[in-house]
């Protein structure tokens, strides 16, 4: 995430200033200062359908579970079950009324600590497998197929379909999820340090700094396909899994559900937080710009690539907000004043705020009041809730605020 954000002693920290919620209560919780700022960037396009004011929309949070450093959520369909990644490599089962179920534990094969473990979880389409993307114990980064059996119990088999060294122990991304395409993106960060030392995002000759798109059956000799209408598909010098580039530490992205449309929760360096969005349709290879820029603002060189998309939104880091957590864009049905916005918030404060365009490109951000401590994730489930992970060990469903 930012630096070296998942660390103990940053958990301390803000530990020290978030007090956790007490276990079956619903929270509202103070409203954080914004200090946001509305992107400006010459290419920052909002999807069609994200316009309207928000309002005053408050949200409350409802714990359902405690685990141990939660740190992804997924579903499977015809699955009732939440299925969460814990940091340190297991993957948990979530069932009402029952305890949680650990039905995968990598704990032997991940690097934990920092910004490393098993950060990202994905089930395919049809529900038949289980992909993890996660940092080995040499720091790189895999990820893996696992069968999921007919009775619903994940098989310990792995079959591996991407290895990616890391240069750094940071900004590992991991992000993953099955596209409205059917096909499995990956998000990977620069390769960590810091002011991406070695050119990654910028360069398309390696998968660091990129949202990746493959499909996970094999071709040939190689354990997963390439889609024929990736943007670099036969361009020289240019690697075919990448979808998108210019990124810095993606954490988290996801798809809206009803449109398709891609956002990006980008972490910046320094000063500024990004979210980025690209409407589905348009044509792929968007370039977001780190490290020629952090955000908006200039980050480093004196050339500016022709094909930078800059951000719907960013924000400045104020001393309590410094990393972004990209979430969703709500299409459930328990708080209808929500839907079509894009529901994210930032780690270090733990703020939970709301986004659309409110008019020629203008953003419209509501704080939605509840604060989540070292909040590390979203989840979404099959109806469309949203979820918010706390890395210091609760999991909960947003709902609506009491009166």
């Amino acid at each position: 995430m930012h630096r070296t954000l998942l660390v103990p002693v940053l958990l301390i920290l803000l530990a020290g200033a978030c007090t956790a919620d007490d276990a079956g209560s619903t929270v509202t919780g103070p409203t954080t200062p914004t200090g946001t700022t509305p992107a400006t960037g010459p290419t920052a396009t909002w999807p069609t359908g994200s316009t309207g004011s928000i309002g005053g929309v408050e949200v409350g949070l409802e714990r359902i579970a405690t685990l141990e450093e939660p740190i992804a959520m997924a579903v499977r369909v015809g699955d009732p079950a939440l299925y969460v990644a814990e940091q340190s490599g297991r993957v948990v089962a979530l069932r009402d009324g029952s305890e949680p179920e650990v039905v995968l534990d990598l704990s032997g094969e991940v690097s934990f600590g920092g910004e490393q473990g098993l950060l990202g979880i994905a089930f395919s389409p049809d529900g038949a497998f289980l992909y993890t993307d996660y940092t080995d114990t040499e720091g790189n980064t895999r990820v893996v197929e696992f069968p999921v059996r007919g009775d619903g119990k994940i098989d310990p088999t792995p079959r591996e379909l991407l290895f990616v060294q890391q240069p750094f122990s940071n900004h590992n991304g991991g992000g993953i999820a099955f596209g409205h395409d059917g096909d499995l993106y990956i998000a990977l960060g620069d390769g960590g340090a810091a002011g991406d030392p070695n050119g990654n995002a910028q360069s398309l000759e390696t998968l660091l700094g990129k949202l990746l798109r493959i499909s996970p059956q094999p071709s040939g000799a190689k354990p997963y396909s390439i889609p024929s209408d990736n943007p670099f598909v036969g361009r020289s010098g240019a690697l075919p899994e990448i979808w998108d580039y210019g990124l810095r530490n993606p954490w988290r992205f996801s798809f809206d559900r009803r449109t398709g449309d891609l956002w990006i929760g980008d972490v910046g360096q320094d000063s500024w937080e990004e979210v980025d969005v690209r409407e589905r349709g348009v044509p792929a290879g968007a370039n977001f710009g780190w490290d020629r820029f952090e955000g908006t603002h200039r980050f480093e060189g004196t050339t500016d690539p022709k094909d930078t998309v800059f951000p719907v939104y960013e924000y400045p880091h104020d001393g309590t907000i410094c990393a972004v957590t990209g979430g969703y864009v709500y299409r459930g049905q328990a708080i209808p004043a929500l839907r079509g916005a894009y529901v994210f918030g930032d780690f270090c404060g733990g703020r939970l705020e709301a986004l659309r365009a409110k008019g020629a490109g203008e953003p419209d951000v509501t704080p939605l009041g509840p604060v989540v401590p070292n909040l590390a994730s979203f989840g979404e489930d099959a109806d469309g809730e949203l979820y918010a992970l706390s890395l210091s060990g609760n999991v909960y469903r947003l709902v609506p605020a009491r009166g």
